[in-house]
């Protein structure tokens, strides 16, 4: 008896916040006498339950952050290093995400932003001197994560002008033109582009250029066309790749806006990275003066050094892109409510989401291996390959479940997804499509070149 007593006892006080006049309608509807009978007949496992049950009624369920780096690689940073990344995070979340979806539905580019971009002081990151901030790989991989994760394309414009513009005048311009051009670049006070891809001529590029320089007493005459230049329609130098008609070499030419010969025509109609600015350019007759002619680029190899060194960025705005969607659709599943509870409740969702978030994971624990591999100065043309073939299939996975969460509303650009799914198939294929960067990865592997 004194046991029952103790359990009524405990019972009536989970009750104490209830006044008379609820207590005198709740009598009216049950048999309190009969509840509390039952009461005093439960164990005390039972109890407990029961009793944990109505003291956690009404209290708002803590769901833990959405957070995708979920082996928390950022930790391996140091406090400065941390302190840039989640710099670069609030001004892509402040600055650029209220802008993405409207520019990005009409194919324009918010020029308002480079002002505020100057100001980050971050492009050409991993160069030394010329108003560069000379970081590490890893830090330049890392902010093209968090500028993908808002918006690939955003991403792209800054990785054309900070790794292929800037890089290519790094890595073969003379002193002269690295200091015109790099300070000013740094700020986003010039704009630049990079010209290597051809109408016919994508991954062929070694040995295949049709754009054409020849050397004349006025200059260096360049004839030939280049397509999908992204910033070509405003940029104010664009780094041209042209075969020399006189030793076959592959060459690189400063060419600077307004020069007599040039023209870009906007490439219209695109699914994917639509603020990118990609245009068509043609050169007819183009001179191009001697002291714009970059001294370091007289072949491919050149060539390729650049392409290097700025695929493994690529491979990092891909994990940006999946981790942009997968933290999108985890925050919407949490929101979504269907039969009465939130979709991320249900076991097929959650399905989803773990697919998403192990793929998501393997992208970011190799990309950052790559990238110290590329601060240790030991990155070979194979090491960036494997990264860009496996994070740009696995952002295709994901992209899509991320789309799959969210049921029709997965195809509306108001939620992101959308946008996330339709640049994923750009990233996929520039910088290297996956067959050409496999066999990169195959020849390093057999031994045995597998290209025609």
């Amino acid at each position: 008896m004194p046991n029952t007593f103790t359990k009524i006892k405990q019972v009536i006080g989970l009750l104490k916040h209830i006044d008379f006049d609820q207590l005198t309608k709740i009598s009216q509807k049950v048999d309190l006498a009969k509840i509390m009978d039952g009461f005093s007949k439960l164990d005390d496992n039972q109890l407990k339950g029961l009793m944990k049950m109505m003291e956690g009624k009404g209290k708002k369920r803590e769901l833990p952050p959405i957070n995708a780096d979920f082996y928390e690689l950022s930790e391996r940073l140091n406090t400065e290093d941390r302190a840039l990344q989640l710099k670069v995070r609030e001004f892509m979340e402040k600055e650029v995400k209220p802008l993405v979806n409207r520019y990005w539905l009409h194919d324009e580019f918010p020029f308002e932003l480079i002002p505020k971009f100057g100001e980050l002081g971050l492009a050409g990151i991993t160069y030394e001197g010329y108003g560069c901030p000379n970081r590490s790989f890893l830090m330049e991989g890392i902010l093209a994560m968090e500028m993908a994760r808002v918006d690939a394309s955003i991403a792209t414009f800054f990785g054309v002008q900070s790794g292929l513009s800037m890089g290519s005048i790094y890595l073969c311009g003379s002193e002269e033109q690295k200091q015109e051009w790099l300070p000013q670049m740094n700020k986003m006070e010039k704009i630049g582009a990079f010209g290597l891809t051809e109408p016919e001529v994508g991954s062929g590029a070694a040995g295949g250029l049709t754009t054409t320089c020849k050397k004349t007493e006025t200059g260096w005459v360049l004839n030939g066309q280049k397509k999908w230049i992204g910033n070509a329609t405003f940029a104010d130098l664009i780094i041209i790749w042209a075969r020399d008609i006189d030793d076959g070499e592959v060459k690189g030419f400063i060419l600077r806006k307004g020069t007599p010969g040039f023209e870009v025509e906007k490439i219209k109609g695109k699914m994917a990275l639509r603020i990118v600015q990609n245009g068509l350019i043609t050169l007819k007759d183009c001179v191009i003066d001697e002291k714009d002619r970059m001294p370091l680029a007289n072949s491919f190899k050149d060539t390729a050094n650049v392409l290097r060194m700025t695929r493994a960025g690529v491979a990092w705005m891909a994990v940006g892109c999946a981790r942009g969607a997968y933290e999108s659709a985890l925050d919407y599943t949490r929101k979504r409510k269907q039969f009465g509870k939130p979709i991320a409740s249900f076991q097929l969702i959650q399905n989803h989401l773990v697919e998403m978030l192990s793929n998501l994971t393997a992208m970011q624990t190799l990309v950052f291996r790559l990238s110290e591999i590329q601060d240790a100065g030991e990155l070979k043309d194979e090491h960036a390959s494997l990264a860009k073939v496996f994070c740009s299939l696995r952002t295709r996975d994901i992209v899509s479940q991320a789309r799959e969460v969210m049921g029709g509303n997965g195809i509306l650009l108001e939620h992101d997804v959308a946008r996330f799914v339709a640049d994923a198939e750009a990233i996929y294929s520039y910088e290297g499509t996956k067959e050409i960067n496999s066999l990169i990865v195959g020849r390093a592997i057999t031994g045995m070149s597998a290209f025609v």
